[in-house]
């Protein structure tokens, strides 16, 4: 059976979920696919919703896809309402309808029979704008007029404007004229720009389901762009949109810039490849399986390059094969936003298909985009989420917790909810992790530790102390962790647990740690077969001597966290990140929630509370550490009645920083004199103790302020960047003996002397 071609404006009623679309093919037509653009192409589309009734979408399809959302449609269709009203059931073109049929009336009716047909057989589908604005100004000239004719031709004439007045209060009550109304004076009858005020399409070419508000709003204000994207760059434009609280976050990738050819390879390709279905190993390496899908990819599309007889570059094929590679065996439009460094948080809400993603911005916060998912990329993400997680995710398990890693770009831990805790369907939150681990240099340029809170931290790491790090959703606990990590001595060995891998482990291996990672059953659902989070904090105790880091302590696993921390694994680090505002929080959640016995709780020696505040205008917020506290150990029952909570660092609004508590500077910390009681030089001496963190402090700055000076903060080359910082760690430790040994206890000037003649060898080293 020979397949038809369709004809322009040829049409179908795609239903799906609770949404109508009208689907136009509008390849061939004569006028271009756009409402605002084309008055043709408006009086087709009011004539189609005549015919089939109210949609909730309407898509022209063409070399991309033009789809108007539901809230631009319902403006076209009122207006078939009005018309079909006007037309069938008022009757307002037959004379007796309308009270023209008496003798004396006759003479009106060809005129008012031309007038109405102008108005509202012409006018009305093309130009309602218009078809309203030319009914008030008839009928104020017929009013004008009125005084020239007899009394009983005036009583013709009012039916008349009855008629105009009925045209005119139908309209009147339409969604567009009520928005166009402000714009109308001086307005000329005709001119389409004020359509522009309130249709634009979401683009969507034809190999995407993804779609996309292309061009900015018109009345939004541009506070900032910049681009994203090492390999596929886009541009990103932060707007403020009048009477809306939220700021748009409107970004504009390469899928959506295509040259028509381009589009046409693309659309090919992705047909042909999208036959193939990866299976379930192949997501278990991410980098590897993209590798295989981009060289078929560019195959692929120079051979159907060649087959259309396209002429494509190399440069081309390679740019073209990393789109398709994203638009199939990836997560399209996802992975545009997690190529933004300032993108923390992205929500995508059920019902999929009908409202835009939305993003928390590291500057600017809560932001709407401009992208609007379907439902069939929903569908095709959560079945990619079950094979690369290993873990169920239907109605009996509706929530899967896991993690998303895409090689080059970004690394996210992804929560995912469906029926029955979801009722609209599948809804998806990403939280994004840096690609390199945070370090304590980098806290600092960003001002979320003071160099002080950075030096204690570094002093407390080597001292082997087990920590807490606590603080609200959002708040950067996991990031401090990672840089804490840093902080450990390359030579000594690192287990991690872990029930959705966050932690920065294979960045940590590459630049030469010995870690272990262990995953574990999630705490809110996972497989039976993985081991629980408390029998694999267990099992890192048989493991050897090793320092022991937990992604979170949510549940159970509390327990045996604090059984590491009492038996044996003091001689290395124990930290892990747990939910809290303040030291008492974290105390009452861990005893009173998790059922630690009190006493144990003492195991922990220190609390750091990492804390989300809100800027003045509460634009944003802002990340700051604002406690360091020391447990200490000679409470029983309340450590905040009676004295258990010692603040060495507390945060300051008026400096805007983490600074010394006194107890702090005048040596009170039990925590600091146990660690200092294990190094003969400062046994007693508590003021080379405190200019030993105070050391510290100063040389992560002096890397802070190099890195400023030179424009290497971040990025492969980035002096605050784990790799760098990590050297930096050891050249520390590595002068710091040498000149202890040729001059006994040496003095901080001369170890800042020192580390700054390397710091700037190896600053000229590496630019060299």
């Amino acid at each position: 059976m020979v397949k038809q071609e369709k004809k322009c404006f040829d049409y179908e009623i795609v239903r799906e979920g609770g949404e109508i679309n009208l689907v136009i093919n509008t390849i061939g037509c004569p006028f271009y696919p756009s409402l605002e653009d084309s008055g043709e192409c408006m009086e087709k589309t009011i004539n189609l919703l005549i015919e089939t009734g109210a949609v909730t979408t309407i898509t022209y399809q063409a070399e991309r896809n033009y789809i108007y959302p539901f809230e631009q449609v319902k403006f076209l269709n009122e207006i078939a309402s009005v018309y079909v009203y006007l037309i069938k059931q008022r009757e307002i073109l037959k004379k007796e309808s309308i009270g023209l049929d008496s003798p004396d009336c006759q003479k009106f009716y060809p005129e008012l029979l031309h007038t109405i047909r102008r108005i509202v057989m012409e006018q009305l589908k093309r130009d309602p704008v218009g078809a309203y604005v030319s009914a008030i100004r008839i009928k104020r000239e017929k009013k004008a007029q009125m005084e020239l004719y007899e009394s009983k031709y005036k009583k013709c004439l009012q039916k008349f404007i009855a008629v105009l007045d009925e045209i005119i209060e139908r309209l009147e009550k339409t969604e567009l004229i009520k928005l166009a109304k402000p714009y109308l004076p001086g307005y000329k009858v005709g001119n389409r720009d004020i359509y522009f005020k309130f249709f634009e399409p979401l683009i969507r070419p034809n190999f995407m389901f993804t779609r996309l508000q292309a061009e900015p709003p018109t009345m939004a204000e541009e506070i900032a762009t910049y681009t994203i994207g090492k390999e596929l760059k886009s541009t990103v434009s932060i707007l403020k949109l009048p009477n809306q609280v939220r700021l748009r976050y409107h970004v504009l990738s390469p899928e959506f810039q295509l040259a028509e050819d381009e589009y046409v390879l693309l659309d090919e390709a992705r047909q042909i490849i999208s036959r193939y279905k990866p299976k379930e190993e192949e997501f278990i390496d991410p980098e590897r399986m993209r590798s295989i899908f981009f060289n078929i990819a560019k195959d692929l599309i120079t051979q159907v390059a060649k087959n259309k007889g396209i002429k494509i570059s190399y440069t081309k094929v390679e740019r073209l094969a990393k789109l398709l590679v994203r638009l199939t065996v990836g997560f399209g439009m996802i992975e545009v936003l997690l190529s933004d460094p300032k993108v923390e948080d992205i929500y995508i809400n059920a019902p999929i298909g009908t409202l835009p993603i939305y993003i928390k911005h590291a500057e600017y916060g809560e932001c709407e985009t401009n992208i609007i998912p379907q439902r069939r990329e929903a569908d095709s993400w959560a079945s990619r989420f079950r094979m690369i997680s290993g873990r169920p995710l239907d109605e009996a398990n509706p929530v899967l917790d896991t993690e998303l890693f895409i090689p080059n770009v970004a690394r996210a831990r992804t929560a995912i909810i469906q029926n029955p805790l979801s009722p609209g369907g599948y809804s998806f939150a990403f939280r994004q992790h840096r690609e390199r681990p945070w370090t304590l240099p980098l806290f600092i340029h960003y001002k979320t530790l003071s160099k002080e809170a950075a030096g204690l931290l570094s002093f407390l790491i080597d001292g082997a102390r087990s920590m807490l790090i606590a603080g609200t959703r959002g708040a950067g606990k996991t990031s401090l962790l990672g840089a804490l990590m840093v902080e450990i001595m390359r030579k000594f060995r690192i287990i991690t647990v872990e029930d959705t891998l966050e932690l920065p482990v294979n960045y940590m291996r590459n630049i030469g740690y010995n870690i272990l990672p262990m995953k574990v059953r999630s705490a809110i659902v996972g497989e039976k077969a993985e081991l629980s989070a408390e029998d694999g904090i267990r099992t890192s105790l048989r493991l050897g001597d090793s320092a022991l880091i937990v992604g979170e302590v949510r549940s159970t696993e509390a327990r045996a966290l604090y059984e590491a921390m009492r038996v044996g694994a003091l001689a290395n680090v124990v930290a892990g990140t747990i939910h809290g505002d303040s030291p008492y929080g974290v105390f009452d959640r861990v005893v009173n929630d998790l059922g630690v016995p009190r006493t144990s709780f003492k195991a922990t020696d220190i609390v750091v509370v990492a804390g989300k505040l809100r800027t003045p205008d509460q634009m944003r917020e802002i990340r700051r550490t604002t406690h360091i506290t020391e447990i200490r150990k000679t409470w029983e029952e309340d450590p905040l009645k009676e004295g258990g909570f010692m603040n060495l660092m507390e945060y300051d609004a008026k400096e805007d920083k983490i600074v010394p508590t006194r107890d702090l500077i005048e040596g009170e910390s039990e925590v600091v004199k146990s660690i200092a009681s294990k190094v003969r030089a400062w046994v007693g001496k508590w003021d080379l103790v405190w200019d030993n963190i105070v050391l510290r402090g100063e040389i992560k700055d002096m890397l802070r302020k190099y890195a400023e000076k030179t424009g290497r903060i971040t990025g492969p080359n980035g002096l605050l960047e784990a790799d760098f910082v990590v050297e930096a760690n050891d050249i520390f430790h590595r002068i710091f003996d040498n000149l202890r040994e040729e001059t006994g206890y040496p003095e901080s000037k001369e170890v800042l002397r020192e580390f700054e003649v390397w710091l700037k060898s190896r600053i000229k080293k590496g630019e060299t």
